[in-house]
């Protein structure tokens, strides 16, 4: 009866304990799910060398998103590079092969830039070796994509913290990326509509941009597996001139629809919870009284202690089971080839599939 009414005691003193184990989880959980600002990524490039042999160096340039962690990998190489932000936005990082890598002068190159817990990502459209070109050359019956315009809306001055928006217009449902030149990288245009291509560039302090710099555009597309390239040339100055200043027309900003995509998978994420102090001391009280329940003299002594230890490891796993905790990722497909993942507490609601548009990290159905 006395053995009784000890554990009854000591089971009421563990449950004290519950609310303080339980709520610091709800906090973490409530913390998780704050939304985190979408990034994006505008441009990545590399620098092609002449050979592709241990011992070279292969320098990459991602801008996009200021404040992230970017990275990426090469397809054949034994470990990741991470790039360091060199100004706003700005990332920067060399890759030096070493005799165990098997890359490639076509090896696939992805790019990630997180920000919190959002990522996107963005794959290179050009080899790593000068004059290989990424993609084979191969010829199939079938019309080739075409560019009917190529505008930009010019800036007044070309210094630093300007923007250039840029649209060109031809066949849909293919993926655009120009250069200019004096700027170190391309420029990813966005298909905002059926055919319509667009993006904005900011000018930074290291570009060496002219009014009359060369500006050409390549617009992708695949066709039954074969990728098909169509390229165009700006036929317009990149700077406002006086005429332009004397007559004002106003041009309304198209707008990029970078959050629209496609749902492509919902993952369920299971997080283990580690036991802490107040559980490891609940379950050594436990334990404790328990053995001191046991035997006499020394033996009761003995008892106590190895209760206590088995009560302490296991008042540390009855609270790590206490906050495990179970949340869902959604996982999107934006319409430039870019993913994002957003965190749910709960089961979404979402099916594989499902046209979704993403704002301050919250999903909405499009």
């Amino acid at each position: 009866m006395i053995l009784s009414n000890n554990i009854a005691a000591s089971m009421l003193m563990l449950s004290g304990l519950v609310p303080l184990l339980i709520f610091p989880v709800a906090a973490q959980a409530q913390q998780y799910s704050n939304s985190q600002a979408t990034p994006h990524i505008d441009g990545f490039n590399v620098d092609e060398v002449r050979r592709i042999v241990p011992g070279v160096e292969l320098n990459f340039g991602i801008y996009g998103t200021p404040g992230g962690i970017a990275t990426l990998r090469i397809a054949g190489a034994t470990r990741n590079l991470t790039l360091v932000e060199i100004e706003a936005g700005q990332y920067e990082g060399t890759y030096t092969i070493n005799s165990r890598d098997k890359i490639a002068a076509r090896s696939p190159v992805t790019a990630n830039l997180r920000i919190g817990n959002q990522v996107t990502s963005a794959v290179l459209n050009e080899s790593l070796q000068v004059g290989v070109g990424y993609h084979a050359n191969q010829t199939i019956s079938g019309p080739m994509p075409r560019i009917d315009r190529f505008n930009v809306d010019p800036a007044r001055d070309l210094n630093g913290g300007n923007d250039l928006r840029f649209t060109v217009f031809g066949t849909p449902g293919g993926k655009v990326d120009l250069t200019i030149n004096g700027v170190k990288g391309k420029l990813f245009l966005s298909e905002i509509a059926s055919g319509e291509y667009s993006n904005s560039y900011t000018i930074r302090n290291r570009d060496h941009i002219t009014p009359n710099s060369p500006v050409i555009a390549n617009l992708r597309v695949i066709d039954r597996g074969v990728e098909r390239v169509t390229s165009a040339t700006l036929g317009k100055t990149l700077q406002i001139t006086s005429t332009q200043n004397q007559v004002q027309i106003p041009v309304q900003a198209a707008r990029i629809c970078y959050n629209c995509g496609t749902v492509e998978a919902i993952n369920l994420i299971e997080v283990k919870g580690e036991g802490s102090y107040l559980g490891t001391i609940g379950g050594g009280v436990v334990g404790a009284l328990l053995g001191s329940q046991v035997g006499g003299g020394n033996g009761r002594t003995a008892a106590e202690n190895a209760g206590a230890l088995g009560g302490a490891y296991a008042g540390r796993n009855i609270e790590g089971n206490a906050r495990k905790t179970n949340h869902y990722e959604v996982v999107v497909r934006l319409q430039n080839g870019a993913t994002q993942t957003i965190p749910f507490s709960s089961e979404p609601g979402y099916r594989v599939g499902d046209k979704v548009q993403i704002n301050s990290g919250v999903i909405s159905r499009n």
